[in-house]
């Protein structure tokens, strides 16, 4: 599908699952009713698209910490995030680096939709984040110069990109010498053979969710000119984390309805409870990838 058509694609699916978040001020107004708190803090991950939420962030922060250049830990964190939808979790990770001893000058939201650029530029704002910054742009085409980057991530927008190892070679243009790519595969990967239920595709349809072979991603790391070092299976994780988060939802169906709208919520539900079967069958491979720039 062409550029233009994954840009309708992907902001038409998002749209109809989060409506409420075109909306923003209205919605974190509601947010804040029913938590009591202001703030990124108060947002309880909701700004977040991912199946993992703030819990899939905070391992993507653990390895940037742990696998950034020791000769490199004092500078400035320069960090681009692709697929950055609005802004969420790259909203997140800068302050869970920070609590972590990193300084972050500057993180890069790299996102199609021009819509997602423009949402993740409010709350961006409305935060008073002076080192944030959204760029509308493809994730293989980035209009940012050659080996600038201290840490690439990818916080579960595989399965958005129809090429992802051109996504990958462009992270590898992307990083400076030494520097660090972090990938979460939520619902991208599949076991050899193996394709997901019907009962996926309805939340999670073709032509939006792409799907890769897991050996056929370690090739596309390398092929990419980066070192894979490391590749933690997540999936005993990840089953116990979504079961989780679907237990929060159903017990505070009532206040996540007021915020999303029922049938955004239901649409969420569905999204989380047909990976979770996915992950259960084993079809679906949850991982988490860490490669650095040789």
């Amino acid at each position: 599908m062409s550029g233009g058509g994954q840009t309708t694609a992907q902001g038409e699916y998002h749209r109809e699952l989060f409506p409420a978040w075109h909306d923003w001020e209205t919605t974190v107004g509601r947010i804040a009713d029913f938590t009591g708190e202001s703030g990124p803090s108060g947002l309880l991950g909701l700004d977040q698209m991912g199946h993992f939420g703030p819990h899939g962030c905070d391992r993507v922060a653990d390895a940037v910490a742990a696998h950034r250049p020791a000769d490199r830990a004092e500078e400035p964190l320069r960090l681009v995030e692709l697929g950055s939808g609005f802004g969420g979790a790259l909203r997140y990770l800068v302050d869970a680096l920070t609590a972590r001893g990193a300084v972050v000058g500057e993180a890069v939201g790299v996102d199609l939709v021009p819509e997602h650029c423009e949402v993740s530029a409010r709350i961006t704002a409305s935060q008073g984040r002076s080192n944030v910054t959204e760029v509308c742009a493809s994730a293989d085409a980035v209009p940012l110069p050659d080996g600038e980057v201290d840490a690439v991530v990818v916080t579960g927008s595989m399965p958005h990109f129809p090429d992802p190892a051109a996504v990958l070679r462009e992270a590898a243009r992307l990083l400076a010498d030494g520097g660090v790519l972090v990938v979460t595969e939520e619902v991208s990967l599949c076991a050899a053979g193996e394709a997901p239920a019907p009962a996926f595709r309805r939340f999670h349809p073709e032509g939006v969710f792409f799907l890769t072979d897991v050996e056929e991603r370690r090739t596309q790391f390398t092929a990419a000119g980066l070192d894979l070092v490391a590749e933690t299976d997540v999936s005993e994780w990840a089953a116990q984390l979504v079961a989780e988060r679907l237990r929060a939802l159903r017990l505070f169906r009532g206040s996540l309805d007021s915020i999303l709208g029922a049938d955004s919520a239901d649409r969420v539900v569905g999204t989380l409870d047909s990976a979770l079967a996915e992950y259960r069958a084993e079809r679906l491979l949850p991982r988490l990838f860490v490669a650095r720039k040789v």
